[in-house]
């Protein structure tokens, strides 16, 4: 996708302001208020998601074709995100307003009363209707996603060539992938379902999915997680790309995010300890390395497959902070099922 981040990054400003004149010419398409995730914990909510143009999309199929899939493609990512609109968020008797960044995504952090938050299962939000913005339905509602439980554990993991296949190091082999398959046509690594059931206690632990694709990719995602038989979770993906030195880095710029939101993961459940996934390809051991150095006792253990030649100084810096058999680096999805039977309680 690297190329299509460029992409993004150099039309942006005309995106913008061709976004800012339809809407005060009132040509805008009707919009649609989407919702990535509604996390609620003892004492705060939060939420996010993005309002776009209702661009219309056909569901994908294991019988679509490259090209079909290529079109898919360009539509998705020419779909036109809304800056500076307004979404109100109603929580119980209260309303919060949120408004879209400019890429047209929203976000809030709200601080609850203890009992408020307790009883309150679900959020309304609605698009504010004005200077010519059309909301395709007047609201919707999504239920609040609470972790309440004594959970033995909960998972945080990658995606791109941690489940699916995806050839983050090999900038054309990526692309090619991203744009000519679609969530039924993607592979995923062999054993992934098993591993992460066996983890996840068939999906009753918590499971959560951090990853540097971008929110454009986000319904592909939840489509192949649900085809594959992967225990579905929140999905936390890459905000922006609108920085070059990012935009030049592989698999899509800094990874400094996925940071940034396992820790915000691991400080909004304090109660829950932590099993980390990813792969060895970009920067998985590092970021799990800086996650460990701050969390280490609530981190139980951590799975990397190893991509490609195997590098002993990044090794040591993981296998140093964690006793050794809290540590695996495997091959592929049969080891790693086999390290947990022995190592966590299952």
């Amino acid at each position: 996708m690297k190329y299509i981040y460029l992409f993004r990054w150099l039309t942006w400003p005309i995106r913008y302001f061709f976004s800012l004149i339809k809407r005060k010419l009132g040509k805008l398409d009707l919009l649609r208020v989407e919702v990535f995730v509604v996390l609620g914990n003892s004492s705060h909510l939060f939420v996010k998601g993005r309002v776009v143009e209702a661009y219309k999309q056909s569901r994908p199929s294991d019988r679509n074709t490259t090209l079909h899939n290529i079109l898919a493609t360009l539509r998705r990512y020419a779909g036109s995100s809304v800056p500076d609109a307004k979404v109100e968020l109603t929580i119980g008797s209260q309303k919060k307003t949120l408004i879209t960044d400019e890429e047209g995504v929203f976000e809030g952090l709200y601080e609850l009363n203890g009992e408020v938050s307790k009883s309150i299962k679900a959020v309304q939000l609605s698009l504010l209707a004005e200077e010519g913005l059309k909301p395709e339905v007047a609201s919707l509602t999504k239920d609040i996603l609470r972790f309440e439980n004594k959970y033995p554990r909960a998972i945080i993991s990658d995606i791109d060539d941690t489940i699916i296949v995806s050839k983050a190091t090999n900038i054309q082999e990526k692309f090619w992938l991203s744009v000519s398959k679609n969530a039924y046509t993607r592979r995923p690594f062999p054993g992934v379902s098993d591993l992460y059931s066996l983890l996840s206690a068939d999906g009753d632990f918590p499971v959560f999915y951090v990853s540097s694709s971008d929110w454009n990719l986000f319904d592909l995602i939840q489509d192949f997680m649900n085809y594959r038989n992967i225990p579905l979770g929140p999905i936390l993906l890459k905000d922006r790309h609108m920085n070059l030195r990012n935009i030049w880095k592989s698999g899509g710029g800094s990874h400094e995010h996925k940071v940034q939101k396992i820790t915000f993961l691991m400080n909004f459940y304090p109660e829950l300890n932590f099993v980390l996934i990813g792969d060895s390809g970009q920067h998985d051991p590092e970021i799990y390395a800086e996650i460990i150095g701050k969390f280490k006792h609530r981190v139980e253990a951590v799975y990397i497959r190893q991509v490609g030649a195997i590098d002993l100084s990044r090794e040591k810096e993981l296998n140093d902070l964690l006793p050794e058999n809290k540590i695996a680096w495997v091959k592929n999805s049969t080891e790693a099922i086999d390290h947990a039977k022995t190592y966590l309680p299952l």
